[in-house]
């Protein structure tokens, strides 16, 4: 390839999953408790895909990454100061709700708007990158949506590994059914990439990557753009930790088959 790719990955913060996350219903619609007090992390999925981009940006000169991501700017703010060590990346930041009861249509929308007002984007050298899950917005359809209103037709979901070949094509290797995995060839961008674990490890800290990285990253948060979105057409009736159940004996001497017995019928209740 002579102009590289422009590799766009999708992806916000989420609350650290160390934490205990209570759901609670409020006048606004549902949410967690002290949720803004939260600590957040960067998403799992979406933290995989960043870490794919970067690395294929490295092999591929002239490419170039950009971190969407939808959010409050006060947390956006906070998880850069972490996240921006990582890998070299341009941020584009939209201020809205990253609550995991956001509609998934809505997200997508204001993600698509952002991704298409970013200067000199050429949708002959995009991939669209992000998570095919998520530990938040675990919708499942956020990026093929985001891809549908680019006018993307190639996506492949689950991925797990990438080879780019001298002429800009691709082979997707992407998780299917039964354990096994699909083989895909591509002729070339635009596409959507849904990466599943991958293959990389997270790279280490570095201090000079973070402070390349914050001289936009400060910017960006600045002039993010106001963006409104809700849990849409659905109504939550309720919401509640699941109940959890325990019912213990401690016994001595009993055989296996017994247990195994004592066990499945426990189940059928």
């Amino acid at each position: 390839m002579t102009n590289g790719f422009q590799i766009v990955v999708c992806g916000s913060l989420v609350p650290d999953p160390l934490q205990t996350l209570e759901p609670v219903s409020s006048p606004q619609g549902p949410g967690l408790k002290n949720e803004t007090m939260l600590p957040s992390v960067l998403d799992p999925w979406a933290a995989c895909a960043l870490y794919e981009a970067a690395n294929l940006a490295k092999q591929i000169p002239g490419s170039k990454v950009y971190l969407v991501s939808l959010g409050p700017k006060a947390k956006l703010q906070q998880l850069m100061m972490t996240v921006a060590q990582k890998v070299p990346f341009e941020l584009v930041a939209v201020d809205g709700s990253a609550s995991g009861f956001t509609d998934a249509q809505q997200v997508a929308e204001q993600l698509a708007v952002a991704i298409g007002a970013i200067p000199g984007l050429d949708k002959s050298r995009l991939l669209l990158f992000g998570g095919c899950s998520s530990a938040s917005r675990d919708a499942g359809v956020t990026l093929q949506l985001i891809g549908e209103r680019l006018g993307i037709q190639d996506q492949f979901t689950a991925v797990d590994e990438l080879k780019v070949a001298d002429d800009g094509s691709f082979t997707v290797k992407e998780r299917i059914e039964g354990g096994r995995y699909q083989v895909s060839t591509c002729t070339g961008a635009p596409a959507v990439l849904a990466w599943a674990t991958g293959s990389l490890p997270e790279p280490p800290n570095n201090p000079q990557v973070g402070m390349m990285n914050m001289r936009g990253v400060m910017p960006a948060l600045m002039k993010a753009r106001k963006a409104e979105v809700n849990t849409g057409a659905v109504a939550y009736a309720a919401t509640e930790i699941p109940a959890q159940k325990r019912d213990t004996r401690i016994v001595k001497d009993t055989p296996a088959e017994e247990i195994a017995r004592e066990i499945v019928e426990w189940i059928r209740r």
